[in-house]
């Protein structure tokens, strides 16, 4: 019995850890912008959704959300970016269950278009329902691109890290 519970206090204590050093890790990607709340800030969390677990992935890609917004003064008002931060969790968690299962390449695809086109989509419906001027098809036209390049990069960059320390560890 003493044995289980040292296993699981030593596992719990790698969690937090590496959970912690990945949230650090996001809070340096959220300084490296490319446009407003676009920045590289949820690399940590993809990866930790397959590194450590989908649910830490979440975990981490929202709070990379919401470091960026703070760092740039929540320019689309604090609800808004509550709930993107909420929808980058649930992606980091929904590729964390995908990669794991089977295909990273196919989970890395997945990702890329809730990331990039349906989170673009979903953000500028929910601006025009709060009433934030810059909504709509404009917000569209405007954040669809830069918002799925980056999203690109980051997911890629996650499965890329995990397939190379994968290797390593064998």
């Amino acid at each position: 019995m003493k044995g289980d519970t040292e296993k699981i206090s030593i596992d719990n204590i790698r969690v937090i850890t590496r959970s912690g050093l990945l949230i650090a890790l996001s809070a340096i990607g959220a300084m490296i912008k490319i446009q407003g709340t676009i920045a590289f800030d949820s690399m940590p969390g993809y990866f930790a959704a397959l590194f450590i677990s989908p649910m830490a992935g979440g975990f981490v890609a929202a709070l990379g959300h919401l470091l960026t917004s703070i760092t740039s003064g929540f320019p689309l008002t604090v609800p808004m970016h509550l709930i993107v931060a909420l929808e980058m969790g649930l992606f980091a968690y929904i590729f964390g269950i995908l990669g794991r299962k089977g295909n990273g390449v196919i989970a890395s695809i997945v990702a890329i278009l809730l990331n990039g086109p349906i989170a673009t989509f979903v953000a500028s419906i929910t601006a025009k329902m709060l009433g934030l001027p810059f909504n709509g098809p404009a917000m569209f036209n405007a954040l669809v691109i830069p918002l799925t390049i980056a999203s690109s990069a980051n997911i890629i960059l996650a499965y890329v890290i995990f397939k190379i320390i994968n290797k390593q560890k064998r």
